[in-house]
């Protein structure tokens, strides 16, 4: 059975930055699209950023060039990188590898939390 576990997050002041790091093991790790999800309290779990095999990239609207997503095939990790942190950025962040064909699982990490506050 696949995992995901990531690590990074943590209390951070508005306007810094956390880097947060997901390792996968037991999966077709290049094969998937890789991503990073967040939910709030009260609210519903969305798309933060995701990067394909290919190295392509998609992020919310909301991430306006503060974040970047970035994957290491041969470690088998991929990152976000968080700059310009802003309270609303507060949530559980959850790694998740989408598989490329409908009979492969999906995977979902355990979940990250981040708080931006002074």
């Amino acid at each position: 059975q696949g995992q995901l576990v990531e690590s990074g997050g943590g209390l951070v002041q508005p306007g810094g930055s956390l880097r947060l790091s997901c390792v996968a093991s037991r999966i077709g790790f290049s094969f998937y699209t890789m991503g990073w999800y967040r939910q709030a309290p009260g609210k519903q779990r969305e798309l933060v950023a995701k990067i394909t095999s290919g190295g392509s990239t998609n992020y919310g609207d909301f991430v306006n060039g503060r974040f970047t997503i970035s994957r290491n095939n041969t470690k088998k990790t991929v990152s976000l990188q968080m700059d310009s942190l802003k309270p609303e950025d507060t949530a559980v962040y959850y790694c998740n590898a989408d598989p490329p064909v409908s009979g492969w699982n999906p995977y979902w990490g355990q979940g990250t939390q981040v708080t931006v506050s002074s």
